[in-house]
């Protein structure tokens, strides 16, 4: 018995010491791993919306998703069968860090031809373009390209939220250049060298259309814009990730505009392929190699059945314009059925596939009336706060990219809510 006690003596004291060195190992790894500072960016609000939602829908609730800008259509045809024709011809290792030659030449060629009405017949350098994962890797690629740590890059508000996040976590310092009314809620030169002035830019970020407004800028504003930016020292980067999404006119790119200007595209809006992940930029030829080397070792190179199903979506012309005749009538059905249900106020609706609707007559917290929405009429929206810090309050985001019978029950369900 004495050898038992003492046996059992033994262990509780291995067992005490144990755990006392795992909680110092606790302490210490609390010490070690705190996050870093430029890790303390806001959340995109809008995938907190989607959780939200599914988490209804897990309950069994019916939820009209007009949160998420992503086309409820899927990949073009000719897309999926490159892709299932690629799969019995592999194994699919790495491509060029810039992209495959032949995907590179045909984005280049889109310029000229398959989207000459809006380049007006541009001939550009496949050399100059990159292919991306998706826009937002364009987007990190182009800021650490032609900013340093520190350097002041002007975005407009309301704006994407992710530029400005980006911009913080890489050190340089977001300038949020508020739009309004009187500009058609676009950028203007007089507010930027404004700024400039006061203390100097490196950049700008130009949308148009625009997210989440869905407004563009006519083409004598956008040229006017590059060209003061540019004669100022300022870094014009272009995001031209809604063309062919136009409505109001033609969306024209900077790169007719520019040489110098850094353009930013995507495969997700116009061809639908967000799952896809993969995106393209023109770049000035000095940001080649530069860009190049950092995609080598950020990413080695862009997923290869993505790159070849891109080649194979612009093939797609008559199907994606399908696609986006079914926007302009979700567009329609809002800008008519909305206003009967009490939300009569938005910003110009030009492009894209958003509607950014003034809920102020309601709330002044638009966080809290996209809770409520969501919760109590089952319609999932984003609130304006996500892309607006300070105005935002007052706005909400509809997206009109999903099926026509959904935005008639959106709008249906909208009214009978708001009418109590």
């Amino acid at each position: 018995m004495r050898h038992q006690r003492g046996g059992t003596a033994k262990a509780d004291k291995l067992q005490r010491g144990s755990e006392f060195k795992g909680d110092l190992m606790l302490e210490r790894a609390k010490t070690l791993l705190r996050p870093s500072a430029r890790s303390n960016v806001p959340p995109f609000m809008v995938m907190d919306v989607v959780a939200a939602a599914a988490r209804l829908e897990s309950q069994g609730r019916r939820i009209v998703h007009m949160e998420v800008g992503q086309p409820v259509a899927g990949a073009p045809v000719t897309a999926v069968a490159a892709v299932r024709a690629a799969l019995g011809n592999g194994p699919h290792g790495y491509t060029e860090a810039l992209g495959i030659a032949s995907l590179r030449q045909r984005i280049a060629r889109s310029y000229s031809g398959w989207r000459g009405s809006e380049g007006n017949g541009l001939d550009i350098d496949p050399e100059r373009i990159v292919v991306t994962t998706g826009s937002s890797a364009g987007f990190m690629l182009a800021f650490l390209a032609a900013f340093e740590a520190g350097d002041r890059v002007a975005v407009a508000v309301p704006g994407y939220p992710p530029y400005r996040h980006i911009l913080a976590a890489l050190g340089c310092e977001p300038v949020l250049l508020e739009t309004t009314a009187a500009t058609r809620w676009s950028l203007t030169c007089e507010a930027l060298l404004a700024e400039h002035r006061v203390r100097p830019l490196k950049g700008v970020v130009v949308a148009s259309p625009a997210n989440p407004t869905g407004t563009m800028m006519p083409a004598q504003a956008l040229a006017d814009l590059v060209r003061s930016a540019e004669d100022a020292g300022i870094t014009v980067i272009s995001d031209e990730i809604y063309h062919g999404l136009d409505y109001a006119f033609t969306a024209k790119t900077a790169a007719y505009l520019s040489d110098d200007a850094i353009i930013i595209n995507s495969f997700s809006k116009y061809f639908c392929m967000t799952g896809w992940r993969i995106g393209w930029m023109v770049v000035p030829s000095v940001l080649v190699r530069p860009i190049e080397r950092l995609q080598q070792n950020l990413a080695i190179s862009v997923p290869t059945l993505s790159q070849i199903a891109a080649e194979a979506a612009f093939d797609a012309r008559a199907e994606l314009e399908k696609v986006k005749q079914g926007y302009e009538k979700n567009r329609r059905i809002l800008l008519d059925g909305l206003p009967r249900a009490g939300l009569t106020s938005f910003l110009p609706v030009d492009g894209a596939f958003y509607l950014y609707a003034d809920i102020s007559r309601f709330s002044t917290d638009s966080f809290e009336f996209a809770t409520r929405m969501l919760d109590e009429a089952g319609v999932a929206a984003t609130p304006g706060v996500d892309f607006d810090p300070v105005h935002g309050r007052n706005f909400l985001r509809l997206c009109y990219a999903g099926a026509p019978d959904e935005m008639r029950e959106a709008v249906e369900r909208i009214d009978k809510w708001l009418r109590g």
